[in-house]
């Protein structure tokens, strides 16, 4: 990677296509979602080495519950298996974890094991890895303006304090800076619920191949478009 590279400093990916490579390839949908944790290490290592210092990666969402009961269950077991087997490397490797979404309806040893593993890497300061569960961007902005709503209630502030600033403190990301690149794989040309408000300004990159397949050289690619993208946020160049 060219050191006079503008590198995002905040990149985030949709990960989709897990269940078609695996049809693809005769397999069960699980086998998937497992080949696809190969990737997540690969983008890992890349990120760290192009010097990107916010990752932030959509595992499940809110939608994702209409899925067979068997595919979910099987992606819970695989989260927290995932959590047990890499702790050990992310903590070696300096790497801050956060899980951001809702926890209120995931298995219990599942959400115990997320904050345990923010607990032990809170930190680190290599990367910051963000893991979407069971997140989606309009639940997002609904929990923050109930927030924010008890407190106008409340009398603690008055409508006229609630800036954007005020409801990005309410927001899952808070304290994360909004995504510079946004990278989706699996062929699909939209959002899909993922960082509706934090994705204002951010460069989409997308791409056919499915997530298992989805390169290094493939990301660093990516990269290099969004090195030559001018970025005006909304005024001239």
């Amino acid at each position: 990677m060219n050191k006079q590279q503008i590198i995002p400093n905040h990149l985030a990916i949709i990960m989709d296509g897990n269940g078609r490579w695996a049809q693809k390839h005769n397999l069960p949908r699980s086998a998937g979602h497992k080949a696809g944790l190969k990737t997540v290490r690969m983008v890992i290592v890349e990120s760290i080495k192009a010097g990107i210092n916010y990752l932030t990666l959509f595992a499940f969402s809110t939608e994702n519950w209409k899925r067979p009961k068997e595919e979910v269950s099987s992606l819970m077991d695989l989260f927290q298996e995932a959590i047990k087997k890499e702790k050990k490397d992310l903590l070696k490797n300096k790497i801050k974890v956060r899980f951001i979404g809702n926890r209120a309806n995931l298995p219990l040893p599942l959400s115990l094991a997320m904050s345990n593993m923010e607990k032990e890497t809170k930190n680190n300061k290599k990367l910051s890895l963000n893991i979407a569960i069971n997140y989606g961007g309009r639940s997002e902005i609904c929990n923050a303006f109930q927030l924010i709503s008890q407190k106008v209630l409340d009398g603690n502030i008055k409508p006229s304090q609630i800036t954007q600033n005020f409801i990005n403190e309410h927001l899952f990301t808070t304290g994360l800076p909004d995504p510079d690149l946004l990278i989706r794989t699996g062929g699909e040309l939209r959002i899909s619920n993922f960082l509706l408000w934090q994705i204002a300004y951010s460069e989409l990159w997308f791409t056919r191949t499915f997530w298992p397949n989805f390169s290094r050289k493939q990301l660093l690619r990516a990269i290099s478009d969004y090195e030559k993208r001018v970025r005006k946020f909304g005024g001239k160049v």
